[in-house]
C-alpha cells in the first residue's frame, strides 16, 4: 500500500480508499454535511430539553442538572448526530462502511500513524498551552459527577473514553470529512480539497465542545479535530483516530479529573481501546478495490 503523492490528487490515503462514490455507491451531495449537522443538533437539543424536563419532575434543577441528567443528555446528544448521519447516508444508500472508514489496515501502519499523530498533537498543544497559560480543565467530567459516586465515575468513563471516541469519530471523521473531502480545489498541481475539508471539520469539532470546555480549550480541540482528519485520510481508516481519541480522553480524565497514578491511567487507556475495538470491529471490512 502506497502513501506517496499521486499527481494532482495530493497525498493519497495509505490504504488506497477512494473518496465516497468511487467504489460503487453514488456520490454523496455536499449539502448532506451541513444538513446532518443541523438535524443532529436539533435532535440533540430537543432530547436534552426533554431529559431536563423529566429530570425536573424528579427534583433535578433546570439551571444545575444532576449528574444523572447530564450523563443521559450527553449520551443522547452524541447519538443524535450518529442517527442524523445514518439517516442521510446509510438509509439513502449513499455510503458504505468502507467510505465511513471502517476498514482494516496493517497494525504497524495503524500504530505508527497513531503515535505520530499523537506526538504532533501533544507538541503543538504544549506550545499553545505554554504561550496562552492554560490552567483550567475540561468541565464536562465534573458536570457528569465523576468525583461524586462510583456509578457516576463509571458512567463518565464509559462516555468520555468509549462512546465519545466512537460517535464523534464516526460523525466528524467518517461522515463529515468523508463527504467534504470530495471537494476539488486544485492549486499549483495539488488538490487542496481534503486539507480544506480537514480544517472545516476541525473547526466544527472544536465548536461542538463549546458547552463542555472553556474557550481556551477550543483551539487545541480544533487542532485535534484537524489532525484526526488527516489521520483518517492518510490511513484510510477510522480506527487510528478512534484509538488516539480514546487515549487522549483517557489520559485527560485520569490526570485532570481523577488524579490517578500512571498504572490506573494505563489500564484505563488499554480498557478504552479494547472496548472501542470490540464494539466497532464487527463493522470493519477490507479496503475496496480501486477501479482501473
Amino acid at each position: 500500500m502506497s502513501s506517496s503523492p499521486t499527481g494532482s490528487e495530493g497525498p493519497s490515503p495509505a490504504s488506497g480508499v477512494p473518496p465516497a462514490g468511487s467504489s460503487g455507491q453514488p456520490r454523496v451531495p455536499l449539502w448532506i454535511a451541513p444538513a446532518a449537522v443541523v438535524l443532529g443538533f436539533a435532535a440533540g437539543f430537543t432530547l436534552t430539553v426533554l431529559v431536563s424536563a423529566v429530570g425536573q419532575a424528579f427534583g433535578s434543577p433546570i439551571t444545575h442538572p444532576t449528574p444523572a441528567v447530564n450523563i443521559v443528555s450527553n449520551f443522547l446528544f452524541d447519538f443524535s448526530f450518529v442517527a442524523a448521519a445514518l439517516y442521510f447516508v446509510t438509509v439513502r444508500g449513499w455510503m458504505g462502511r468502507a467510505e465511513f472508514g471502517y476498514t482494516r489496515i496493517p497494525w504497524r501502519l495503524g500504530i505508527g500513524a497513531t503515535l505520530g499523530a499523537a506526538f504532533v498533537y501533544y507538541v503543538v498543544t504544549f506550545i499553545y498551552s505554554s504561550a496562552v497559560g492554560i490552567h483550567h480543565t475540561d468541565k464536562l467530567p465534573s458536570d457528569l459527577g465523576v468525583n461524586q459516586s462510583v456509578a457516576a465515575a463509571i458512567a463518565t468513563s464509559v462516555f468520555v473514553c468509549v462512546v465519545a471516541p466512537i460517535c464523534e469519530e464516526f460523525f466528524f471523521r467518517g461522515f463529515l470529512f468523508g463527504i467534504l473531502r470530495q471537494m476539488r480545489l486544485p492549486l499549483g498541481g495539488t488538490d487542496l480539497g481534503p486539507w480544506v475539508a480537514a480544517a472545516i471539520v476541525g473547526l466544527l469539532f472544536g465548536l461542538a465542545h463549546t458547552g463542555s470546555a472553556s474557550s481556551e480549550f477550543l483551539i487545541p480541540l480544533g487542532i485535534l479535530g484537524f489532525i484526526l482528519c488527516l489521520l483518517r485520510w492518510w490511513t484510510g481508516s477510522l480506527y487510528p483516530g478512534m484509538a488516539l481519541h480514546a487515549l487522549n480522553n483517557s489520559v485527560a480524565l485520569g490526570v485532570n479529573e481523577l488524579s490517578w497514578s500512571a498504572g490506573p491511567i494505563v489500564a484505563l487507556c488499554i480498557g478504552s481501546i479494547v472496548t472501542v475495538a470490540l464494539i466497532t470491529c464487527p463493522l470493519s471490512g477490507s479496503r475496496p478495490a480501486l477501479k482501473a
